[in-house]
């Protein structure tokens, strides 16, 4: 896989390990972008109750992780994508407090629930990592 760099023109290959990240939080993405299509009212579910329209959030969330994912092939679009799939990290994790907060209205175990936690820490730092540019 190869990177165009803006400032200079020329073409670095990426290593193995950034290429294993970004199949990674691709697969990630996708996958998680077609659940919010396929288990709709599932997801729905989980979206905290003082927000409004959780149906309406499903769906435009999975868009974005849908349209992140595959922005993250393309070597022009993949920090700008990094960047927003980061975002919106950070924004569904409401969820996964509400979650915590109410482990009575969701059938997963409550150490998985905590887990989701330093889980979500690690995509941060691998979106980030695997979506920077490489280094001159």
């Amino acid at each position: 896989m190869k990177f165009e760099t803006r400032h200079t023109g020329t073409t670095r290959a990426l290593g193995k390990r950034r290429i294993a990240g970004l199949g990674f939080v691709f697969l990630w993405f996708f996958i998680g972008g077609i659940m919010h299509f396929v288990a709709t009212e599932t997801e729905a579910r989980i979206v905290p109750p003082w927000m409004p329209w959780p149906v309406a959030a499903v769906l435009v969330s999975g868009v974005f992780e849908l349209l992140g994912a595959a922005a993250i092939l393309v070597p022009k679009t993949r920090r700008v994508a990094g960047i927003g799939l980061f975002m919106l990290t950070i924004a569904v994790t409401p969820a996964h407090i509400y979650m915590l907060q109410r482990p009575d209205l969701f059938p997963v175990p409550l150490w998985a629930l905590w887990l989701r936690l330093p889980i979500q820490l690690a995509l941060l730092w691998l979106i980030l990592w695997s979506t920077r540019p490489p280094r001159a």
